[in-house]
């Protein structure tokens, strides 16, 4: 496994494995479980992923040290105030049934992100959790937080995959040192990505797959990705890139598969703000 060093000193894994979509409690437990065994030690989740307990139980059931793994949460728009961020803290971690978070990120730019974010600086202080956030901050919206605030974020988590490869984004958080994340790094499946023929001729150049491809481009790029399988085999499978690199001239045939925008939301729209802030995940 290669790491990267955030902005405080913490190391997280490049790989990891993200739980977006599994909402089945014994399915998920399951799948954590195998996904440990294949060897992550990074893991995310959500409040509003609705499987907190089943992730936590997976954990406590691996025999693994807790020191040895990376876990992440995540607060929900409802959430997002100074109030409110505190509680929503405790309650992921009492349904994860851990004493700490590794990351903990603002889920989406929406609702009083601001005030949820003093809260954050808050729990880092008191050592509450090891590093903090944010996810779906677009670079103004990043650059933002980070000149009025007091503590830079340590990780941005946004849509990146060889379709929206979020370059001036990039670039933002190099200049803040913000580590990028990408959430769905398979562009969730969609749009043909595991068929594309670039990617499918380099598959075959490099005796890999085409996801094992996705994930060298990314990891070549700096960029944290977790991936999702259910598949304990596929689980392997993603994790195995780090015995070969892509030559710069292969980075750019990817490079040119860039479309610039999100096929999925678009965060500058009011739609996806009405879309989000209607989103309630509890009473």
């Amino acid at each position: 496994m290669e790491y990267v060093t955030l902005n405080n000193g913490i190391q997280m894994p490049i790989i990891g494995f993200g739980v977006y979509q599994l909402t089945d409690d014994k399915e998920t437990e399951r799948i954590v479980g195998e996904a440990i065994k294949a060897g992550y030690r990074s893991f995310d989740t959500s409040s509003a992923y609705f499987n907190e307990e089943a992730v936590g139980r997976a954990i406590a059931n691996s025999g693994v040290p807790r020191e040895e793994l990376f876990i992440t949460s995540k607060l929900w728009v409802q959430d997002a105030s100074y109030d409110k961020a505190k509680a929503a803290y405790q309650a992921s971690l009492t349904r994860l049934g851990l004493d700490y978070l590794d990351l903990y990120l603002i889920h989406q730019p929406f609702g009083d992100y601001y005030g949820a974010w003093r809260a954050m600086e808050e729990l880092y202080a008191a050592k509450k959790v090891r590093a903090i956030g944010v996810s779906n901050f677009d670079d103004a919206r990043l650059a933002d937080l980070i000149l009025n605030n007091h503590i830079t974020p340590a990780l941005d988590q946004v849509e990146t995959h060889p379709f929206f490869q979020q370059k001036t984004a990039l670039e933002t958080m190099k200049k803040y040192d913000v580590q990028i994340e990408s959430w769905g790094p398979f562009s969730q499946g969609g749009q043909g990505i595991f068929t594309q023929p670039v990617l499918v001729d380099l598959a075959k150049t490099y005796q890999k797959s085409v996801g094992q491809i996705i994930l060298r481009w990314h990891v070549q790029r700096g960029v944290v990705v977790i991936p999702k399988s259910t598949n304990p085999e596929r689980m392997k499978d993603n994790l195995n890139v780090f015995d070969f690199n892509l030559s710069d001239t292969d980075m750019e045939k990817i490079a040119a598969l860039d479309l610039g925008h999100s096929e999925a939301i678009n965060y500058l729209d009011a739609s996806a703000a009405e879309m989000l802030n209607g989103l309630k995940i509890h009473d």
